[in-house]
C-alpha cells in the first residue's frame, strides 16, 4: 500500500513506477513535482523509477498566475 498526498490509498504492485501512480491518480497536470518519502523525483525517471511498496508520495501541481 501507498500514500499518494498524505489522504489516498493505492495498492502497490511489483514494477509499479511513478508514472504508474500519476496515471492511476488522473493527475496529468503539466506542470508538477513529485517526491517519493520527501526525496525529490525529477521528471525524466518517472517512467524508471519504481515506487517502494509502503512509500508516501507527495504531488505538487505547480501552478501560476498573475
Amino acid at each position: 500500500m501507498i500514500t499518494v498526498n498524505n489522504r489516498d490509498k493505492l495498492d502497490w504492485q511489483a514494477g509499479m513506477t511513478v508514472s504508474d501512480v500519476l496515471k492511476r491518480m488522473k493527475y496529468d497536470y503539466s506542470l508538477i513535482s513529485v517526491y517519493i518519502d520527501e526525496k525529490y523525483i525529477p521528471e525524466e525517471e518517472y517512467n524508471s523509477r519504481a515506487v517502494p511498496d509502503k512509500s508516501s508520495i507527495q504531488v505538487i501541481h505547480l501552478a501560476h498566475g498573475g
